[in-house]
């Protein structure tokens, strides 16, 4: 029986979030992420090409969960999901958007912060959320949503580091989506792989801790 894609989230806890300006920083990112130890991705629709990018890098790295990011409407899901998306971030709660990806049967985790936005998208249909962004709101407010709120797994997102992600594991968080504290453009830019695969090592020493 294979695995859904929402487990393998469960699993992995891990999402690395990546906005490249072309193809071949993308490809040369995953490579280093997927060196380092992480297996699953999220490419977001503002990366230019990202429909594209989805579909290579499936066919370069068919073990990796591949995901779209930054989506913002039901249009841009659809897009997505045909170009192979397993999986959908959105920054935001839309109804629209989670009704065609459950159509798809694709999972969604939308972006919520409140505790009334964060039961609406379970009601809606997702059967996790992303909180976003987490940076001010700090670990204990994940803490604090589980009390009324225990049936609703969580993503925290905006603002995870190295330094921090250990404390979000604890205060309950089933997964972390991470984004410039791994895959910082200025190393991109100026081609330090190397440094991109050691923080990827870093996340998952974390993870194997926890």
């Amino acid at each position: 029986m294979s695995t859904s894609p929402l487990e393998e989230i469960r699993r992995a806890k891990l999402v690395a979030i990546i906005r490249s300006h072309s193809l071949e920083g993308l490809e040369k990112t995953v490579r280093s992420l997927y060196q380092g130890g992480i297996r699953a991705i999220e490419i977001t629709m503002n990366t230019p090409g990202a429909l594209s990018g989805i579909e290579r890098i499936k066919e370069m790295y068919p073990e990796l969960l591949i995901g779209a990011g930054t989506v913002l409407d039901s249009e841009t899901a659809r897009l997505a999901i045909m170009s192979g998306a397993e999986f959908l971030l959105t920054p935001t709660l839309k109804k629209e958007t989670i009704e065609i990806a459950n159509r798809y049967h694709v999972p969604i985790i939308p972006g919520v912060m409140t505790p009334t936005e964060v039961l609406t998208a379970y009601e809606y249909g997702a059967k996790m959320v992303k909180i976003f962004p987490i940076r001010q709101l700090g670990p204990k407010y994940l803490t604090d949503l589980k009390g009324p709120l225990p049936f609703v797994e969580t993503m925290a997102v905006g603002g995870i580091s190295l330094e921090n992600a250990g404390s979000f594991f604890k205060a309950g968080a089933h997964c972390l989506g991470i984004g410039s504290s791994l895959v910082d453009e200025k190393l991109v830019q100026q081609g330090d792989f190397t440094e991109i695969e050691r923080r990827a090592a870093s996340f998952v020493e974390i993870v194997n801790q926890v």
